[in-house]
């Protein structure tokens, strides 16, 4: 039977959802969810310095913002260090690993000896050996017994395979000298009690792997598929950082892109499948697989981000990108919609959608439909209604009283109306739109005129008309 297979997203508690972070867990997770097998959550809160309730919050947050669902409850590796600490006492009774009484005086005495006479700094503990018997009464670290000659192969499905002498590798410590277990460690055997299969993580651990492996091979565990992706850079192909913008998840939903937009970006750096630039859900669950990952470190780009959005906005459902638009409102601190605002809103969604790219340029073009009587244009918007502009809508309004509120027969009358005047319909767009949205830049006049319907488009223009002159 084929072994399900089991991924895990493993952050630490220290603050935001990084971008990259995102990006990795939503490698795992399309990797489970393409074959049928789970998606854990591990939060590695073991530096209780540093990891907060609020960093925790933040990404399960962004998680829940991009729509990476996991399986099972939310493990805390702090919450397992009895079992990580019983792990390395089995080592210690089997004799894979030793108690270590080197101080940190003889550690720094003996890397400045090693110095001095050309050899490695590498630590040797004199007490890998040592008989039980001749122990002091004092602190320890407990060391694993790292293998001495020969050579460690990482079998990575993205790197290739890398291969590090095992006379580089030291004794790694597995608990400090007050009992608790290292970070290491605790990967491991969180990693093996929750049947992970594949670890799929950034490339700056591919090193970790092989003090992993230490671990796995003396307990007799299977070792997991490991794939170790490339670091995400800014535009200037420096590692990302905040000079380069937004990192977290949630900014970027504050700033109004679509989930589904930040999923198939982030699904774009650093993975390929052909030249697809743009697809769905579905799609990017069916194709990942890690032949598609590049070796080179993926660059940012808002630009591309931005026209990928832009595609999954114009696909999305009105009521969806309703209730997204709500979530982003909620998350940028703005005012929520009245109930009047939103009916609005989706049926206008329509016209507003097609050239959006994100949700503040699409409630920009939504500002007809959000405003409320008495309109007031803006500065551009203001130079189109001149006293002669005024006098021909006060002449329009009762014209658009007995013609049918459909867009064949707005156009026709309209232009009827234009050609009439002796001018042309394009010449009535600049004072319609002041009139009906206060804006320079909307949507189709006939498109604002249906969302609108009859009575709130003539009440607009007749306040435009009979207004004071510009």
């Amino acid at each position: 039977m084929t072994e399900t297979v089991v991924t895990r997203f493993a952050p630490s508690p220290t603050g935001f959802l990084h971008i990259g972070g995102a990006r990795t867990a939503l490698f795992n997770w399309l990797y489970a969810r393409g074959r049928g097998g789970k998606f854990l959550l591990r939060i590695e809160d073991t530096d209780r310095e540093r990891s907060t309730p609020e960093a925790t919050a933040a990404i399960l947050q962004g998680m829940a913002w991009l729509g990476l669902d996991h399986d099972g409850d939310v493990i805390s590796q702090f919450a397992r260090a009895d079992r990580h600490a019983e792990v390395a006492h089995d080592l210690l009774a089997q004799g894979k690993a030793y108690k270590c009484f080197s101080s940190q005086d003889d550690i720094a005495a003996f890397r400045d000896a090693a110095r001095a006479e050309g050899r490695s700094t590498l630590f040797r503990s004199p007490w890998r050996d040592a008989d039980p018997a001749d122990h002091p009464d004092a602190p320890y670290v407990v060391r694993i017994k790292a293998p001495q000659d020969g050579q460690t192969v990482i079998r990575d499905q993205v790197q290739g395979d890398v291969t590090i002498r095992n006379d580089q590798l030291d004794d790694m410590i597995l608990l400090r000298s007050d009992g608790t277990p290292v970070y290491m460690l605790a990967v491991v055997v969180d990693d093996h009690d929750m049947g992970v299969t594949h670890v799929i993580r950034g490339d700056d651990h591919l090193n970790n792997a092989a003090r992993q492996m230490m671990i796995y091979t003396a307990m007799g565990w299977d070792v997991p598929v490991w794939a170790h992706i490339p670091l995400i850079h800014g535009p200037d192909g420096k590692k990302l950082s905040k000079r380069h913008g937004a990192l977290g998840a949630q900014e970027y939903q504050a700033m109004g892109y679509p989930a589904a937009g930040m999923r198939n970006y982030l699904a774009r750096l650093g993975w390929s499948h052909g030249d697809d630039e743009f697809f769905t859900d579905a799609q990017a669950c069916d194709w990942f697989d890690f032949d598609g990952i590049g070796k080179s470190p993926a660059r940012f780009d808002t630009k591309k981000l931005e026209n990928l959005c832009g595609q999954h906005i114009a696909i999305t459902q009105d009521a969806a990108l309703r209730q997204e638009i709500s979530a982003y409102l909620d998350a940028s601190g703005q005012p929520a919609l009245t109930d009047v605002q939103s009916r609005g809103l989706e049926d206008a969604m329509y016209c507003l959608k097609e050239r959006a790219r994100t949700f503040p340029e699409l409630l920009d073009k939504a500002e007809f439909v959000l405003a409320a009587r008495p309109i007031s244009p803006d500065a551009k918007a203001a130079k189109a209604l001149d006293s002669v502009s005024r006098g021909i809508l006060g002449e329009l309004t009762p014209h658009l009283q007995s013609v049918s509120w459909i867009r064949e027969e707005l156009e026709a009358s309209l232009n009827g109306f234009a050609e009439a005047k002796g001018t042309k319909f394009g010449k009535l767009a600049g004072p319609l739109r002041a009139a009906l949205a206060g804006r320079a830049a909307t949507p189709s006049v006939f498109d604002m005129m249906l969302v609108l319907g009859r009575d709130e488009t003539v009440a607009r223009i007749q306040d435009a008309a009979t207004g004071e002159p510009v």
